[in-house]
């Protein structure tokens, strides 16, 4: 990895980043001109991937690139197909790269240590909103190629890139996108998205740290919780009114969690955790099948993170009552945002839901929701590619399998490939990751860097 290729990816993303492409679900809440003028930065940051590959929009402003593949059968004479280092052994049909290119509001932009759509550079991180979730992904695969296209590369196989636009509100762009290759008759044989990193401090007594590759996604769910009331004078209060009543709902949702359970992804992950454990753990997690009860147990009490991988959960994110504050609520609703566990589904929550809160009166509205996705193995062809190249750019690396707590636009993708996985080569500590949709989000210039090598071996590979 050449540190040009460094500084050039890092030029190109500080550009990115200065263009303040924030998705909105409200009418009028996203700035065309801004999405418009990042797609027009792309080909004079880019010029050899768009000289050498397809490029269209689909639904409005997503892009998808054809990198079209040359067979190794060519002659011995033909320069157009340098030689790998290393094939994707196994591995038949297409690859997909996927990232988006959207990102959620800065919140306080006076909080920031640099501006948030700055891009600034101070030498050892680059500061923005965006440069961890999810343009510094879109960043490595384009300097990548553009590097790779350079050296007069070509990949013996079919190369997508799918970069939406959406993903932080419908994510409808990313549905498209794979619609479109299923008209088409394209079957990947690997799709790989944002999702996990290169995590430090991601498990209690694993210092080493742990590449985690997502092979699933919870499912994302979003209920409305109503109640309604006569409202009158903030003066003569009923019991038990609108907004007491939503109050009551939302302890009970509070005080009774969903059932824990250990995924077989989250044990496989523990058996891989094991070896580089303190002693205590490295036995537990080397019995976990007839341990599953107490590490069970155990993780729910860990932390925030850990709990997350044992169950559903819900989080109430909105509140809504009395546009007046002498006026009592007429009705009064909250959002109750619900990450399904895998192996569970979008129905059966909702009527955990309506079992916990135990008011009739209470009415629950599903506003959107999607199933969790199927699991993608963790052996295999495209498994193991991807685990040579984390190798290559972290080799001090734990490479686990674990399923996301988040969603990505990979999960539209599942009804057409079975190898669908969510990493980001990124190395991200504890900070890093809580930076993410906060303030302050950054990347360091090392890991922009890893990024670069990491795609670059990916596509040899392929």
């Amino acid at each position: 990895m050449h540190s040009t290729d460094t500084a050039a990816a890092a030029d190109a993303l500080a550009t990115l980043v200065s263009y303040r492409t924030v998705s909105s679900r409200s009418p009028g809440g996203t700035d065309e001109a801004e999405f418009e003028a990042f797609l027009a930065a792309l080909p004079g940051l880019f010029p050899g991937v768009y000289a050498a590959m397809d490029v269209e929009r689909v639904n409005g402003r997503a892009l998808l690139f054809r990198w079209a593949g040359v067979p190794r059968t060519s002659s011995p004479t033909d320069n157009t197909a340098p030689a790998t280092t290393g094939t994707a052994g196994g591995l038949e049909g297409p690859a997909v790269l996927m990232a988006h290119y959207d990102v959620v509001p800065a919140g306080d932009e006076a909080a920031w240590t640099h501006p948030p759509f700055s891009g600034h550079n101070d030498g050892t991180h680059l500061w923005g909103r965006g440069t961890l979730d999810d343009k510094g992904q879109l960043a490595v695969i384009l300097s990548a190629a553009e590097a790779l296209l350079a050296e007069g590369f070509a990949p013996a196989r079919d190369v997508y890139f799918s970069f939406g636009d959406n993903e932080e509100t419908a994510g409808d762009s990313a549905a498209a996108a794979a619609a479109l290759l299923a008209e088409r008759g394209v079957r990947p044989a690997l799709v790989l998205d944002e999702g996990g990193a290169v995590a430090g401090g991601a498990f209690p007594g694993v210092t080493r740290p742990a590449a985690v590759v997502g092979v699933a996604e919870k499912g994302i769910l979003d209920v409305e919780l109503l109640t309604r009331d006569p409202g009158g004078h903030a003066s003569t209060p009923p019991r038990m009114g609108a907004t007491a009543r939503l109050a009551r709902a939302i302890t009970r949702i509070e005080n009774h969690p969903f059932p824990q359970h250990l995924p077989d992804v989250t044990a496989e992950m523990l058996r891989r955790f094991g070896p580089h454990a303190p002693l205590p753990l490295r036995l537990a997690f080397a019995r976990v099948e007839r341990l599953r009860r107490p590490l069970t147990w155990l993780f729910g009490r860990l932390g925030g993170e850990t709990n997350a991988m044992t169950r559903t959960t819900v989080a109430i994110t909105t509140l809504r009552g009395s546009a007046g504050a002498n006026v009592l609520a007429a009705t009064a609703a909250a959002n109750a945002n619900i990450r399904v566990a895998v192996g569970e589904t979008v129905a059966g929550t909702v009527e955990r839901l309506r079992r916990i809160i135990r008011d009739p009166k209470v009415e629950l509205r599903v506003v959107e929701g999607n199933e969790p996705s199927p699991v993608s193995a963790s052996y295999g062809p495209a498994w193991e590619l991807l685990t040579e190249c984390i190798g290559t750019a972290y080799p001090e690396a734990i490479v686990t399998p674990y399923i996301m707590m988040g969603g990505t636009d990979s999960r539209r993708f599942t009804g057409i490939c079975e190898a669908v996985y969510r990493f980001a080569p990124f190395a991200m500590d504890r900070a890093d990751r809580a930076s993410i949709h906060a303030v302050d989000e950054k990347i360091s210039l090392d890991a922009l860097g890893r990024g670069v090598r990491f795609y670059e071996t990916l596509l040899r590979k392929l």
